[in-house]
């Protein structure tokens, strides 16, 4: 079955079920959500596009970027979602690796046309519009079946070592994702509503396939974005929102409620669950947004290879306050979800024991089918059937996995290993800081030395000496930063990850420059 049945059920169920909504204003019941998809796909098929095409989609969050979305799979197409953020160079490759066929845009990020694509589409224009409604008494296209294991969603990685890698997911990778939501990280009901403020060309519009199946609404902001005022007072209307946020997403959302004095009871009135992921959560973060807005959160663990499931840290785990490894299980990412297995390696890929550190490695219904057009890529990436990840963690007794960091963020100095994340853990526990990243800059003596990148809160005056000090009641001397850098802001890709990559080569830069008198 393919995802198009989805839709297909909800439609003849509930037609009338509100089912898309552009702020607290109705866009598309479940009845007219598939009308305008078959309708679509149907002008899409005229038009020549054959099962298997790529179509992108290059937008903003928008109530029709669902009605596309499924109306390419009603065709037999593949997606190619792209950040809105990227430039239109960068979409432009895109266009060409994938050979996409059409694309839908809308015009703040897509103003003039992309070169390759053969129809571009203004998501707000008549020609939209036309695209987009039935016609009166016209038999609706029978969707276009496709097998479990051919490609619906050609995402492309964010590429900060180079040009991005399209990965190949299926329709299989999709359904178990969206199955594996209601077991592993949350109950849906249909009364329930799923707000896309992250972006929907990422993990957060995948979402949209566990709350189609429960019937739920599907809400994208008014602002198509993260404005916390704006989200909180959109729960209040509409009931409790669930949503997936980057951690940066999530600091935001706390930082607006302890702004405004709103206790726990008001954060409950606006959010039912806010699953977050992406990028390490820190413990000192999550502290601190579990006690100024409650029980609201699930942690998930997964990769552009493996979407949104790999592991998951439940809300059960994240409130338990009184178990005897509670911090360590803050500190970890969760457990395996239910359609994938989860292991650690060494370098040779034999098994780990409980407690030690290695590659980790993932298996399931879940793993990308390879990536596109990159056989070398593939290969290196899949082996014996399971998933490298890059990550380097471990497991404990009772499969609990704590994430220490990329493989190529590793820090070796002078011998020993140093894992940049423990450094930030202790970090962020320092008074007057707000953000900081550690990465490894070279050392004639040790090999590697430890720079951490520290932002002050607001107002705030830091002296080394005393991260210094604080550094050493917490953790080994080695492992202590030798160099602290000060800086208004940490560098950032387009989904909040923090550029490690530029850090380092800002300090290489800094080493090679000539010095006075040279």
């Amino acid at each position: 079955m393919s995802l198009t049945h989805l839709l297909i059920r909800q439609a003849r169920l509930e037609p009338n079920r509100p089912a898309i909504l552009r702020g607290s204003a109705l866009h598309a019941a479940y009845g007219e959500w598939a009308a305008r998809s078959a309708a679509l796909a149907q002008r899409m098929r005229e038009a020549g596009l054959a099962p298997g095409d790529r179509v992108l989609l290059f937008m903003h969050n928008h109530p029709r970027y669902l009605e596309i979305l499924w109306a390419a799979w009603w065709a037999g197409l593949v997606v190619v979602p792209v950040n809105a953020k990227l430039h239109a160079s960068e979409v432009e490759w895109i266009v060409a690796n994938a050979e996409a066929r059409w694309g839908f845009v809308t015009a703040d990020v897509a103003p003039q046309a992309l070169a390759g694509l053969g129809v571009q589409v203004d998501v707000d224009s008549a020609q939209a519009d036309e695209l987009l409604t039935p016609v009166a008494c016209a038999t609706p296209l029978a969707p276009v079946e496709r097998a479990a294991n051919d490609v619906a969603w050609l995402f492309y990685t964010s590429g900060t070592t180079g040009r991005p890698k399209g990965v190949m997911i299926t329709q299989r990778n999709l359904m178990t994702m969206g199955l594996a939501y209601f077991v592993d990280v949350d109950t849906v009901s249909s009364g329930d509503a799923m707000v896309y403020a992250a972006p929907m060309s990422h993990g957060c519009g995948l979402y949209a396939i566990p709350h189609l199946m429960a019937g739920a609404r599907h809400v994208v902001p008014a602002s198509g974005g993260v404005d916390p005022a704006e989200l909180f007072a959109l729960g209040r209307t509409l009931g409790p929102l669930s949503t997936f946020a980057a951690p940066t997403i999530v600091k935001r959302l706390v930082d607006h409620a302890e702004a405004h004095g709103l206790t726990p009871e008001d954060a409950a009135a606006s959010f039912k669950t806010i699953v977050y992921g992406g990028a390490p959560m820190y413990v000192a973060d999550i502290e601190r947004a579990l006690r100024v807005m409650g029980p609201r959160f699930v942690q998930i663990y997964g990769q552009g290879e493996t979407p949104m499931a790999a592991t998951a840290l439940a809300r059960r785990h994240l409130t338990n306050s009184a178990h005897p490894q509670h911090l360590a299980r803050l500190a970890s990412v969760g457990v395996a979800q239910t359609p994938v297995e989860v292991r650690i390696a060494s370098a040779d890929g034999a098994d780990l024991p409980v407690g030690e550190t290695g590659e980790v490695l993932v298996r399931g219904d879940t793993v990308m089918a390879g990536y596109w057009r990159n056989p070398e890529a593939t290969a290196a990436a899949m082996r014996g059937g399971w998933l490298y990840t890059g990550d380097i963690g471990a497991l404990d007794e009772a499969g609990f996995l704590t994430l220490k960091d990329r493989s190529k963020d590793l820090i070796i100095s002078g011998g020993s290993n140093i894992y940049p994340r423990e450094v930030e853990e202790v970090l962020l526990t320092a008074p007057g800081v707000a953000e900081v990243a550690v990465v490894g800059a070279a050392d004639a003596e040790w090999g590697e030395v430890v720079v951490a990148f520290v932002v002050a809160q607001r107002g705030a005056r830091i002296a080394e000496a005393e991260l210094d000090a604080h550094c050493l009641t917490r953790i080994a001397r080695f492992k202590r930063p030798k160099r602290y850098v000060f800086v208004d802001e940490l560098p950032k890709n387009h989904y909040g990850k923090v550029l490690k990559t530029a850090l380092r080569e800002r300090l290489r830069a800094q080493a090679d420059a000539p010095t006075a008198g040279d």
